[in-house]
């Protein structure tokens, strides 16, 4: 019994090994148990992680920017997503499409070739009267006007029309000096005095002063002389200036009216002095007018002033333009276009540049359905062609329609625009 309780230490140290042994094995077969159970989740996370990472991607048809790694409906429009592959060879400044997206987007490309184009302005314009066929009618002796026959400005006066009566004392004695050598020359008609010659010189003085041959005929017919004279038109137009009232006084040469003939008319319009250079003097001009149904005119370059303003670098340009039925009035807007003789010049459809305040590019096709954006320098305008000075070569394949839309899907795919960061000095127009 004593050798029992002698020996008692000795066994818990054997027990206690043993249980440290077992536990270590427990362990070590959990370990083992927990990697078999953990090797095919790292399977799987390793074949979702391939499946990311693979050359297939969704997206939708008519979202572009909407791109997945997996089978689904577009989060926008609700379509199906189609499958599409990722380009190996694609390079960050391009953007591919699928066939889908190059219908859709109706994306078209044409060969860029040198063609014949014409340097075109617009101007903006306003309808002037011609001053070439601008005429006064003045007063040819001093006295009072006591009738005006026409009194509102637009009045329409015709050749031969009364414009005014006047009385004037000056020109009543001169008809008095034409009736007193009438008469001394039935009197004295034989004597030394050359009376024809006198009456001669006081007929051509009442010409001076205005009177018509009739008006003198009349003079010497009735032998009596008013004392009021009536004053003629020998002008077709419009009143544009009516400066004098009846009753009121007028000098020798004063103004009393002035005509217009509207059978022209002045579209006047200014012109920066850099835009001179490529004006084509003798070139074809067109006028159309607004007001008008935008009727469009033909006309000719009448003037450009010489002299340029140095605070404003304007010059005046006027182009006359026929105006049939007086249809144009003075002061109608108008738009002038200017053209010049056409030239040899690479040129697109407007449509296939994209322009913002410093910069112009296209997109070119690189290969099947992929597209990359260059910068241009552009040049002369028509009213569907516009000039490529540089930035392209002929033959080079360009997009015509669509241009836009593939701007807009690389914005989408990659955040940023495509011209972003490049060099636009030297490509300003």
């Amino acid at each position: 019994m004593k050798r029992f309780f002698y020996n008692e230490p000795g066994n818990i140290t054997a027990m206690m090994l043993s249980l440290r042994r077992t536990l270590v094995q427990l362990i070590l077969y959990a370990a083992i148990f927990m990697t078999i159970l953990l090797l095919p989740a790292s399977c799987k996370n390793k074949e979702n992680k391939t499946a990311i990472n693979s050359d297939i991607y969704y997206t939708c048809s008519m979202h572009p920017q909407v791109m997945q790694d997996k089978p689904g409906d577009c989060p926008i429009c609700h379509m199906k997503l189609l499958e599409t592959k990722k380009s190996a060879t694609q390079k960050m400044d391009e953007i591919r499409l699928s066939e889908e997206q190059v219908q859709l987007g109706n994306i078209q490309v044409d060969t860029i070739r040198n063609g014949a184009i014409a340097d075109k302005q617009v101007l903006i314009a306003t309808l002037n009267f011609n001053q070439q066929k601008i005429v006064a009618v003045s007063a040819r002796v001093p006295g009072r006007i006591e009738r005006l026959y026409f009194k509102n400005i637009g009045d329409y006066v015709h050749n031969g029309d009364k414009l005014f009566d006047i009385y004037s004392e000056a020109l009543n004695n001169a008809k008095q000096e034409y009736l007193l050598a009438l008469d001394k020359q039935k009197v004295l008609d034989n004597s030394l005095i050359d009376f024809k010659q006198l009456i001669e010189s006081a007929k051509n003085k009442l010409l001076l002063w205005g009177l018509s041959e009739n008006q003198i005929a009349a003079l010497e017919s009735t032998h009596e002389s008013s004392a009021f004279t009536t004053y003629y038109s020998n002008e077709n137009g419009y009143i544009t200036s009516l400066d004098i009232k009846e009753g009121d006084y007028i000098t020798e040469g004063g103004a009393v009216v002035k005509l217009a003939d509207l059978s022209t008319l002045w579209a006047e319009a200014q012109v920066y002095t850099s835009q001179l250079a490529a004006i084509d003097k003798q070139g074809a001009v067109a006028v159309q007018i607004p007001d008008l149904n935008n009727m469009v005119l033909n006309g000719s370059i009448e003037f450009v002033n010489p002299e340029s303003n140095p605070d404003t670098r304007i010059n005046l340009m006027r182009i006359t333009v026929p105006n049939k039925n007086n249809q144009l009035k003075p002061g109608m807007p108008a738009y002038i276009y200017l053209s010049s003789a056409k030239r040899k010049a690479l040129s697109l459809p407007i449509d296939a540049v994209i322009r913002n305040q410093n910069s112009a590019s296209v997109w070119v096709k690189t290969g099947s359905n992929t597209f990359k954006s260059k910068m241009v320098e552009t040049g002369s305008e028509t009213d569907n062609s516009i000039e490529i000075i540089s930035g392209l070569s002929e033959g080079e394949a360009v997009v015509i329609s669509g241009a836009y839309l593939l701007n807009s899907e690389y914005i989408f795919q990659r955040g940023a625009d495509p011209m972003a960061g490049m060099d636009m000095s030297g490509h300003q127009h």
